[in-house]
């Protein structure tokens, strides 16, 4: 009986499109390059200019770890500590609280989550660990997908007084994904990875309805002003990196299991205009309702309904994940007749002050292509 409930997606909301499609809501800055047929400028992918700057190593982690692995070096390094630090700077100033979580979770918080061990394709998704012979009566254990996990897990089985919510958190982490076969084949580079990091913001509200009011709208939902608020600070952070981005209000079909609702932004990649017509999805918010909430037993008491007790709505939401954002970075800021990449002003007091990243074709040269 348990695992039939555990098959039951939570419903999907009245703002959700049906079918395949999603809905483009708006865009945020101009597209680089609307009409390529009246363009000159040369566009390289993040691939080519990471090797030509020496920012990327895939051959080298490619023997230590594998295909789908990489390591960042030099100014891609430090852009990662940029993007994590410019990601944090604005969560933070809007209020949010800032978490480190681990990155090994149980098993079941993760399924409580709605991260399943395997998609609809019958594809891994999570890496669980493997348990020694001796440990075998002890609940299984994955790496987290993301941190929305390890956050989620961290109130489970607690009780909030009303009073505490909304709770919001921003929590940075090393993410990892198995995704094996078919969806990994068509991505070279940062696009598709194993592992990441990634900025991840997390909330607890109120639920919007109380009593048998179920069908009713609310009047005011606090679920509904967080979901816009990470909105916003997902689309000042991306802005401000000179990203050219749409936000699509996502069709049923592309609901994970605990979503109500989702919004992902997408930005302009130039190495993916054949696939996609350039698109690439960079950031997700999701409205869980108390899908998450009842699985992981974390409830609120509510005095306005003679505390009684309920379950307080959950919603996640990528601030920064940094290898497809850093991808898009190399590939949009590219300036081909000197070689450089502009680094967006707003991480510039991370990389030292400097305003380009140049490449120095005698140290770090990597023959030709």
């Amino acid at each position: 009986m348990e695992s039939l409930a555990q098959d039951l997606p939570n419903l999907s909301s009245t703002h959700t499109p049906v079918g395949y499609t999603p809905e483009v809501v708006e865009y945020i800055n101009d597209h680089p390059e609307p009409e390529p047929s009246k363009s000159d400028r040369v566009w390289r992918s993040h691939v080519h200019i990471g090797s030509e700057l020496g920012l990327i190593d895939f051959g080298g982690a490619a023997q230590t770890s594998g295909w789908g692995w990489y390591f960042l070096l030099n100014d891609g390094a430090m852009l990662e500590q940029a993007l994590v630090q410019y990601a944090l700077s604005v969560a933070k100033k809007r209020g949010w609280r800032v978490v480190a979580p681990p990155s090994i979770v149980y098993s079941h918080i993760a399924a409580a989550c709605g991260f399943q061990p395997r998609d609809q394709n019958g594809e891994q998704q999570v890496y669980t660990i493997e348990q020694a012979d001796k440990d075998r009566a002890k609940p299984s254990l994955a790496l987290a997908g993301t941190a929305e996990i390890p956050l989620a897990g961290m109130k489970a089985n607690q009780t909030f007084e009303d009073v505490e919510l909304p709770l919001k958190t921003v929590g940075v982490s090393r993410c990892y994904r198995a995704e094996a076969g078919a969806r990994g084949v068509d991505t070279k580079g940062l696009y598709r990875v194993h592992e990441f990091t990634k900025v991840e913001m997390f909330a607890w509200t109120l639920p919007d309805n109380v009593e048998e009011e179920y069908f009713v709208t609310p009047a005011e939902s606090t679920s509904e002003s967080i979901f816009d608020e990470m909105l916003s600070i997902q689309k000042e952070i991306l802005q401000n990196l000179g990203l050219h981005c749409r936000v699509l209000e996502m069709p049923t079909t592309d609901l994970g299991a605990s979503a109500t609702r989702k919004r992902d932004i997408e930005a302009f990649f130039p190495s993916r205009r054949e696939k996609d017509d350039g698109w690439g999805e960079v950031t997700s918010t999701s409205m869980c309702t108390d899908y998450q909430s009842r699985r992981l037993h974390t409830r609120v008491r509510l005095d306005k309904a003679n505390r009684k007790l309920d379950f307080p709505y959950t919603l996640n939401g990528t601030a920064l994940a940094v290898p497809r954002v850093l991808a898009g970075i190399l590939e949009n800021h590219w300036n081909e007749h000197d070689y450089t990449v502009t680094i967006p002003e707003v991480l510039r007091p991370w990389m030292g002050g400097a305003d380009k990243i140049q490449g120095d074709h005698h140290k770090h040269g990597t023959g030709s292509y």
